[in-house]
């Protein structure tokens, strides 16, 4: 055999071995911890029920699961994403700057942001005003915007209780805390003069509501485990936590909900968006991942078929609110063609 002939078999199989090496048989899935439950039982599902070994499901919150995601293609990264909340302008356009361009993406259900307390305590009812004023950076009074000078709910209004405002949050990386800032602080503050007006005075075009969180240690970030912000509540009884209605219905014996609005976070309210902070939950495929990690179509079947969103799917028995029949089998359809996310549906 001549040396050339032996290089090029040489070259060969390396090149079999590297691309051997870049296949992998477990998927790699990262993002919100209110998604992550239910991707954590399909995970688990399809490990005992096919050849295939169990994803790697990780909680790292929808924001940072997103930059994740979108780092690349290659095989370092996730193969899929959870959110709590749907893709970003600016996460699409992260992705499409680092080749990341076939995505589809698959609405699973809905979950309500639940704003809870201590089991034991007296229950208690709010308006997105009165919760907005309880969490808002700076407030107005008299015209002029002032930082948040409210420690005790009855500092807000003389009807509620004479009790610390401490708040045990998600942080900045969690979708959660996007859509608490979009349906909670946006909608509560959109069509108030004065913080439009200080919008418009700093230059900007357009005001859709006010939505700074405080840090004066009365907001607390408690992480990306809603778990733990369900401990806290056990220890700290005049604390409240904002978390997924799943967790809030896993916990039932240890914490329950604040009306918001007159409205209870129930299965019923939540699918009908009768109850106020309400949203959709979804997940993000890098189809460019197909190819090397077969074990991805198996897992989005899976987790897109009847038996796991259906209206008797296994999901709604730990808290995900299914969709309505009919939009659930076109979005069934989308999902299992693989059609590529454009920047048209993106939020």
């Amino acid at each position: 055999m001549t040396f050339v002939k032996k290089a090029i078999l040489a070259s060969a199989a390396v090149a079999v071995v590297a691309s051997a090496a870049q296949a992998r048989d477990q998927i790699k899935i990262v993002g919100s911890s209110t998604v992550y439950p239910f991707s954590s039982y399909v995970a688990e599902e399809l490990g005992a029920t096919t050849s295939y070994p169990t994803p790697v499901v990780e909680s790292t919150g929808s924001g940072g699961g997103m930059k994740l995601f979108c780092a690349g293609n290659g095989m370092e990264t996730p193969d899929i994403t959870n959110a709590s909340r749907a893709m970003k302008d600016k996460e699409f356009a992260l992705c499409a700057q680092n080749g990341v361009t076939d995505i589809t993406g698959a609405m699973i259900g809905y979950d309500g942001i639940a704003f809870a307390q201590f089991s034991g305590n007296a229950d208690m009812e709010l308006t997105r005003k009165q919760l907005f004023l309880a969490v808002a950076e700076m407030i107005p009074m008299d015209g002029k915007l002032v930082p948040n000078p409210y420690k005790k709910w009855s500092d807000i209004d003389a009807s509620l209780p004479n009790r610390d405002i401490i708040i045990y949050g998600p942080p900045t990386s969690s979708g959660t805390r996007d859509a608490f800032e979009e349906l909670v602080m946006q909608k509560a503050s959109a069509k108030d003069e004065t913080y439009k007006a200080a919008a418009m005075a700093a230059g900007k075009k357009k005001f859709k509501g006010y939505h700074t969180i405080r840090q004066d240690g009365v907001y607390v970030p408690a992480g990306e485990n809603d778990n733990l912000i369900v401990q806290k509540l056990e220890r700290n009884k005049d604390a409240f936590g904002i978390f997924g209605y799943s967790f809030l219905e896993e916990n039932a014996d240890k914490v329950k909900a604040s009306k918001i609005d007159g409205k209870l976070p129930t299965p019923e309210t939540i699918a009908d968006a009768s109850y106020p902070v309400s949203r959709s939950l979804f997940f993000y495929i890098k189809n460019s991942h197909m190819d090397k990690v077969p074990a991805m179509k198996k897992y989005v079947e899976l987790f897109m078929s009847d038996k796991m969103i259906a209206e008797d799917g296994v999901l709604k028995t730990i808290g995900l609110i299914p969709l309505a029949s009919d939009l659930r089998k076109k979005i069934q359809g989308s999902v299992t063609s693989y059609t590529n996310l454009t920047a048209e549906v993106v939020k």
